[in-house]
């Protein structure tokens, strides 16, 4: 026998059968994001969403609300509103579009395919960040041009709002890991902070609400360079609304039958 037949088998392996790296994987979860109908135009609302809103702001704005950190608060609040939808749809299109059988039999760690997709969740908002900053910075040149106090923007700031909409597309994630199913999650997305808001507001509530009602606690961070305190509000609010609904639905798709 020949040396040329006696190659070792992992040579032989065809590469198709390698185990996907992170990156290649998160680029997978990423286009994935586009494929469908619901995921492509959720993203073509959200940019032009963005560019009427910011135009609306051009127009008919007060001039102390035509500068570059009040154009840019403007300009993500589209994106913070719907990219969590897309979260949502990225999880749970695995289970009812039942392409979760051939996702996990790819890449048979869950735990893997899970990361790959907080990871593209997560790059898909700093993509959505800089496209309402080009934005904020065009709609600040044309509300206000010549005036060089508009253009202040603090880094801590501009940070502050990275931090928003990663976490509001890591939410979206978590919520559709934790129920599967993505009409219950997008209605839980807007229904259950809504709820918990008034309910807390009617019994009394009032400090417990501050420190776990998403739309009080986290609004700072697009709006002012943010104090100790309001850091432990967001901090407690995220533990609730984002990682107790992750660790559910990583155990639940760690778990969950195949079908």
């Amino acid at each position: 026998m020949s040396a040329a037949t006696i190659a070792h088998p992992a040579a032989l392996a065809p590469r198709s059968l390698e185990r996907p790296g992170l990156a290649r994987l998160t680029a997978v979860e990423l286009r994935k994001m586009t494929d469908t109908r619901a995921g492509f135009w959720l993203q073509l609302a959200v940019a032009a969403l963005t560019v009427v809103v910011v135009g609306a702001a051009c127009l008919f704005a007060h001039p102390e609300d035509q500068t570059l950190r009040s154009m840019l608060a403007i300009a993500v609040a589209p994106a913070s509103i719907l990219l969590p939808i897309v979260g949502i749809l990225l999880v749970t299109s695995e289970w009812s579009q039942r392409t979760g059988m051939v996702t996990f039999a790819l890449v048979p760690r869950r735990g893997r395919v899970m990361a790959a997709k907080l990871l593209a969740s997560v790059v898909l908002s700093l993509v959505a960040l800089a496209l309402c900053v080009v934005v904020a910075v065009v709609g600040t040149a044309v509300a206000s041009p010549g005036l060089d106090h508009t253009w202040a923007l603090p880094i801590g700031l501009l940070g502050q709002h990275v931090v928003s909409l990663g976490t509001g597309m890591i939410s979206g994630v978590a919520l559709g890991a934790a129920l599967l199913a993505s009409a219950p999650a997008i209605v839980c997305q807007f229904a259950l902070p809504l709820a918990w808001a008034i309910a807390g507001r009617v019994a009394g509530l009032d400090t417990i609400v501050h420190w776990l009602d998403p739309t009080s606690s986290l609004a700072p961070m697009t709006e002012h360079l943010m104090d100790a305190t309001e850091w432990a509000r967001a901090g407690t609010t995220l533990a609730l609304w984002m990682v107790l609904p992750l660790l559910i639905g990583l155990w639940r798709i760690q778990r969950g039958e195949i079908r």
